[in-house]
């Protein structure tokens, strides 16, 4: 029987092809994008993510909210994140409300007294770009260790406590002899003797006397002698 030759489809037009990675392409884009954009100073970025803890800056931020800042030449009246050098690991976020690059004078928004610190050079981290509303308690909730602790007993408790419900279930497959002798175990038993009578025949020979069915072989009826 000759076989089917099926045909090879023709290749898809370059405009639908251009079409179809067009979504593949602008993924990867925003995939960098993001990637730039958050990439931290700690390894070598340019962005720096602030948790606001504090009422310093109020009412622009407040304690909970999340801003992400850029690298860049403030100006006044630009919000920084600038960690002095003389208070390691600290980092403040204040404006900066007069100065130069040589050393920026910044204040809380609600402060009546400027820092004590000029951050100039390295010391500043960045600029204020995007503000994120109480979003850091969320985050500083779900990156509690001791939540993760309790969840953790939680689901090691539920799955060594038994269940009241659990009955034990056999699980052994059955072969084909055992499902057979089950099959015959069912069967119900017909006691009835068979159509041709034997059974009936056989009881009647014995209360008559005569040979039966079940009579011994060797057993006879004797008279008296004379």
């Amino acid at each position: 029987m000759p076989g089917t030759v099926v045909a090879a489809a023709p290749d898809a037009p370059p405009a639908r092809r251009v079409l179809r990675a067009v979504p593949t392409v602008l993924f990867y884009a925003a995939a960098l994008l993001a990637a730039w954009f958050v990439w931290p100073t700690s390894l070598g970025g340019c962005t720096t993510l602030t948790y606001v803890n504090g009422h310093s800056m109020e009412p622009t931020y407040h304690t909970g909210d999340i801003v992400i800042s850029r690298c860049g030449e403030p100006e006044v009246g630009d919000v920084i994140v600038y960690a002095p050098a003389s208070e390691h690991g600290v980092r403040i976020i204040h404006r900066v409300i007069g100065g130069d690059a040589d050393g920026w004078v910044v204040r809380g928004d609600n402060n009546s007294f400027t820092d004590p610190f000029e951050p100039a050079g390295d010391e500043v981290l960045g600029v204020a770009q995007v503000h994120i509303p109480k979003i850091g308690l969320a985050l500083r909730v779900v990156t509690n260790a001791y939540l993760w602790l309790g969840l953790l007993f939680l689901a090691l408790a539920l799955w060594a406590w038994p269940s009241k419900d659990a009955e034990p279930v056999d699980d052994e497959p059955m072969d084909d002899e055992d499902i057979a002798d089950e099959d015959v175990a069912d069967e119900p038993v017909d006691d009835e003797p068979g159509d041709d009578g034997s059974a009936e025949r056989g009881s009647d020979d014995e209360a008559a006397g005569g040979p039966g069915t079940g009579s011994h072989p060797d057993a006879a009826s004797t008279a008296p002698p004379d």
